[in-house]
């Protein structure tokens, strides 16, 4: 039973890993570029090939299976933007996103007929291999949506330092953007690519306040909601940009440092229910056993 539990797991382990190998290719393909031609023109022409590669053979694999998931237009919409905040924005990650909710599951089943699992409980085994199949590419983009917003907050101060640094050094705020962009693709591979949206969008016509309001729509945080609501005022209302950058970004350090602060003073309350349903039992079973047993063998003397 042991052996066919672990068989099981290792199937789904290999499984998993090959989605995320084929997922992970894209960071891949830049980490090499970046070692083997440090030029930024043919970086980005590698960085092109390497995305379109990797889509397009991810593509062809699951380009049959894309349409059998049923899916309607709001939903669609609601993935795609899901999507774009993980960092997928191209349209063949959707067709990718949908192919893997009809293999994933057919693949747990086909692991569960190989390793005999399914002899546990047919029906709850194909059961649960469906439902977890099913859903597992949206607990996988949830990962990474959370994942993505974490390191937006976390650099977001840095990006705002730097971009305080260009300003006050003579640069507007559009051409700080730029370079703060281009200095941080390294440190800050997120933003700077949120940034270079920004770029682009503001050189195909767009208006400054509606680039940067769809920066906050993209990424969904609560402080680049906040950055882009004081960029706006500022711009209104004619303010010095720096100083407003620079409150900004000791604002969301201090915020960060009283969240810590605050995990720091739950931590003693969430101990309490392992030190009362775990620790507590094993203490007493050391110290009170031995007592106990010699309470016992003397009682068993007088009756």
């Amino acid at each position: 039973m042991g052996l066919v539990v672990f068989s099981f797991l290792g199937v789904f382990l290999l499984i998993t890993s090959a989605g995320l190998l084929l997922f992970y290719r894209e960071a891949m393909m830049k980490r090499l570029a970046t070692v083997v031609s440090p030029d930024k023109e043919q970086q980005n022409v590698l960085d092109r090939l390497g995305r379109v590669r990797a889509g397009s053979s991810m593509e062809a694999l699951v380009k049959p299976f894309e349409r059998v998931v049923p899916r309607t237009a709001e939903e669609t919409s609601i993935t795609q933007k899901r999507l774009i905040r993980a960092g997928y924005r191209q349209d063949a990650h959707l067709n990718i996103f949908y192919g893997a909710k009809f293999l994933v599951p057919i693949s747990l089943c086909v692991a569960a007929t190989v390793t005999g699992v399914y002899e546990l409980g047919p029906f709850f085994i194909y059961a649960c291999a469906l439902g977890l199949g099913y859903l597992a590419p949206d607990f996988w983009l949830g990962n990474r949506i959370s994942s993505r917003q974490l390191d937006i907050q976390l650099g977001l101060p840095e990006v705002l330092d730097f971009m305080v640094i260009c300003i006050e050094a003579g640069l507007a705020l559009d051409q700080a953007t730029v370079r703060t962009a281009d200095e941080l693709q390294l440190g800050q591979p997120v933003l700077s690519d949120e940034l270079g949206l920004i770029i682009l969008e503001q050189r195909a016509g767009r208006g400054r306040a509606d680039s940067w309001k769809n920066f906050a729509e993209r990424t969904d945080v609560e402080s680049v909601r906040a950055l882009v609501a004081l960029i706006i005022q500022v711009d209104q209302f004619g303010t010095s940009i720096a100083k407003a950058l620079r409150v900004h970004s000791d604002t969301l350090r201090t915020q960060r440092r009283q969240d810590a602060e605050e995990r720091a003073a739950k931590t003693a309350v969430k101990l309490v229910f392992p030190l009362v349903f775990f620790i507590f039992p094993a203490i007493f079973v050391v110290v009170l056993g031995p007592a106990m047993i010699v309470l016992l063998e003397s009682l068993d003397k007088y009756f």
